[in-house]
């Protein structure tokens, strides 16, 4: 085994997974055994399995029992991929130390064979699929400190998985210690939350749960920061300028998939600059000095919401993204979601 293999191979192998209830790589390699990678929960473990994969191709010539189930060439193409692969692995300086970087390099190693094959491969994998490889270069710095038309600025709690409602929109809790946050708290918000935090302290979980639920149907919630519960503010933020693909729609999925990768666990700065007509609030997103617009245009999962948004910045990077036919721009006429949903509309 060479040193980058090796080196990828005690990465991911030292790592805990979420496959067999937790265990470590080594628990994983024992279930691989029996199952087959087509199992594969995790992409750690997905790039556990491809390094196992090649390391064995280089000793044996063989490619994985199951892998013609993904794809579409024969096993005598296979082998000139794992051989390609493990030429590339050992060239590469540093080695990729990430799940998306094996992915990334999977994808330009192979980049002149079927696109169903790369992604066949990379499903068997359980790796990162090629639109959420693509490399952009953001601009990483702070917004503009008072940009035209800004009503007000959000400094938000981390994110959690549940809070991407889809491409363009996301919840976000800032924390009533905000200043400008506590001078609004309702009277009966507060009375709640102290009478949950008697409750809790006397095991009565049941009342607890209850004046929870009455918290939460204020607009706000008590969130656990750092083994400390938080009163905070619910807001929904529709992101200023782009418009996402109904999840309905292709790349919708992947939309959702790509900000909920950028957000997760992340505090953010957000600029409000309007409401709109489902309440929402309108406002750009930066995480960690990062314009989150920006980059959802870069990967080309949202479309320049020029209607709304004139910014020339934005429809400059949406140009690109379709000059590079990256995301759902690699298909010739995707569908506007704009005339998606107007299209449902006049048809019910």
């Amino acid at each position: 085994m060479g040193n980058a293999l090796r080196f990828l191979y005690g990465e991911c192998c030292s790592k805990p997974t979420n496959g067999g209830g937790g265990g470590g790589g080594g628990n994983w390699v024992n279930q691989q055994q029996s199952y087959g990678y087509q199992g594969v929960s995790t992409s750690t473990a997905g790039v556990s399995a491809l390094v196992r994969d090649i390391h064995h191709f280089e000793k044996t010539a063989q490619v994985p029992e199951g892998l013609s189930k993904y794809v579409v060439s024969s096993k005598k193409a296979q082998s000139n991929w794992y051989g390609k692969l493990s030429e590339a692995l050992e060239q590469s300086k540093p080695p990729p130390n990430s799940p998306e970087e094996v992915s990334r390099l999977v994808v330009n190693t192979l980049k002149n064979h079927k696109k169903a094959d790369v992604e066949g491969l990379l499903s068997f994998y359980g790796l990162p699929q090629p639109h959420s490889t693509v490399e952009v270069t953001t601009t990483a710095q702070a917004p503009p400190s008072a940009p035209n038309g800004l009503k007000f600025e959000l400094n938000t709690l981390p994110i959690d998985a549940k809070s991407v409602a889809d491409g363009d929109t996301v919840n976000v809790y800032v924390s009533t210690l905000d200043p400008r946050e506590a001078a609004c708290v309702p009277r009966d918000v507060q009375v709640a939350a102290a009478e949950r935090t008697r409750a809790r302290a006397v095991r009565n979980y049941t009342k607890a749960d209850a004046l929870h639920k009455q918290i939460i149907s204020a607009g706000y919630r008590m969130i656990d920061n750092h083994n400390q519960e938080i009163l905070a503010r619910k807001y929904r933020i529709r992101l200023r300028g782009i418009d996402a693909p109904e999840s309905a729609m292709p790349y919708g999925k992947e939309a959702k998939e790509e900000l909920s990768k950028i957000v997760l666990g992340k505090p953010l700065k957000v600029l409000i600059f309007d409401e709109d007509r489902y309440g929402r609030c309108v406002g750009d997103i930066y995480c960690n000095g990062v314009f989150v617009q920006e980059m959802m245009l870069k990967k080309g999962l949202v479309w320049h919401y020029n209607a709304y948004d004139k910014r020339p910045e934005l429809e400059n990077w949406e140009k690109d993204a379709r000059a590079k036919r990256i995301g759902l721009w690699a298909s010739a006429h995707p569908e506007k979601p704009w005339e998606w949903r107007k299209n449902r509309r006049d048809n019910k």
